[in-house]
């Protein structure tokens, strides 16, 4: 720690120990005048140095130097103690981790993003139990207390890292805006995930038929989504945010700007696509191609869960069980069965190819086109097979 003496003409801060300034002027005299401003310097734990003018001490006055020598004195006994969050004037020290967590939410960036919705949630789950916390009392114990709660509660250990990660999101972009000490950050990024790792890879993936027989015993409004993911591996977002200006019926194609890596991309439709949504109404109050009553199709669960009880299929988020994103895992397998080249299956569902040889394999229209035809034929040939073997039987 250090007090500076600021020069009242040049106003540079230097050692309170000096008698001249640089630019000449009589700090001693300046000193007994009244003049001359001084300053604390100071480190915290973490290492950042922090320059505080003394005025913003309760009860000092900003040029005496026996009120810097008492702050000094006071910082040297906090320092022993480990009691140096008395000197921080960072939120943390006053604003509760609900009143945190206030701030992160009205963020412009954080607003935009798709996944907002399920934020608040899991950040409204957080705060029931320790939101009235402030942000520099949390310890390690009480976020781990947090996942034992939760878990005696059997939410699943998927949902308890959700919330906790949600959590962790407020202290980093807190601690990125130098809201928090690097003392909080460490505290929550030290925090071990209740999920083991790969215990909720889901692999399902619906065979030719079970697919088949899944969008026939959907209801009418539900197939037409179906068939999409299933056709094209498109995600959830982009099978639901859909709409016609994205879709050439002259091309047979689909033009998809807004997708998950920010990177655009076009999806050959197959015969079976193109049929079904020749056959969708449009309805010129809304651009979008899957409605309902006239409203954009926001939720599926439950008449997902009821085909697949129709179709006797699993459903939900267990090891084995189907939900949506399911199909475009059995896209992206079909299509590999079908003989299609990685670098070419991802281009058509929207995968990064970080290989240095995606990164330079041009894949053209034509490709695509080729491919969607193999994943079609494939899944003919399947079911032809299928057909056969019951004729036999």
């Amino acid at each position: 720690m250090a007090i500076l003496a600021e020069c009242p003409v040049c106003h540079k801060k230097q050692s309170a120990k000096r008698k001249a300034c640089f630019c000449g002027v009589n700090l001693d005299a300046e000193k007994k005048s009244k003049k001359v401003k001084y300053h604390i310097v100071y480190r915290l734990p973490e290492g950042k140095q922090v320059w505080r003018a003394l005025a913003s001490f309760e009860d000092c006055n900003p040029c005496s130097i026996s009120d810097a020598r008492e702050v000094e004195a006071k910082f040297n006994v906090c320092k022993k103690e480990n009691k140096l969050d008395v000197f921080d004037v960072r939120p943390e020290a006053t604003m509760t981790f609900k009143e945190l967590t206030e701030w992160y939410l009205e963020l412009p960036k954080v607003k935009s993003l798709k996944s907002y919705g399920r934020l608040v949630i899991a950040l409204n789950r957080f705060n029931e139990r320790l939101g009235y916390k402030l942000v520099k009392d949390i310890k390690p114990v009480d976020i781990e207390n947090y996942q034992a709660g939760r878990k005696a509660q059997d939410k699943a250990d998927a949902t308890v890292d959700m919330e906790i990660s949600a959590a962790k999101s407020v202290i980093r972009r807190a601690f990125d805006n130098d809201m928090v000490s690097g003392k909080v950050f460490r505290t929550f990024k030290n925090v071990r995930k209740v999920l083991k790792i790969g215990s909720n890879v889901r692999d399902r993936v619906l065979t030719v038929t079970e697919a088949d027989t899944l969008i026939a015993k959907a209801h009418s409004y539900l197939r037409p989504v179906l068939i999409a993911a299933y056709e094209t591996g498109m995600r959830r977002h982009e099978v639901f945010g859909l709409c016609w200006d994205a879709v050439s019926m002259k091309e047979k194609l689909i033009s998809l700007s807004e997708t998950k890596n920010g990177r655009p991309r076009v999806v050959p439709m197959t015969e079976r696509l193109f049929a079904t949504l020749k056959a969708i109404p449009r309805d010129f109050r809304d651009k979008h191609v899957f409605l309902l009553r006239g409203r954009p199709i926001v939720d599926i669960r439950g008449a997902i869960e009821a085909a697949c009880e129709e179709a006797g299929i699993q459903y939900g988020r267990s090891r084995d069980g189907f939900t949506l994103h399911s199909l475009r895992h059995t896209t992206n397998t079909d299509l590999r069965k079908a003989g299609v080249q990685e670098s070419v299956i991802n281009a058509i569902v929207g995968h990064v190819d970080n290989s240095m040889f995606g990164r330079y394999n041009t894949i053209d229209l034509e490709d695509l086109r080729q491919a969607m035809t193999r994943l079609e034929a494939y899944r003919e040939s399947v079911r032809q097979t299928v057909r056969q073997t019951a004729q036999a039987s």
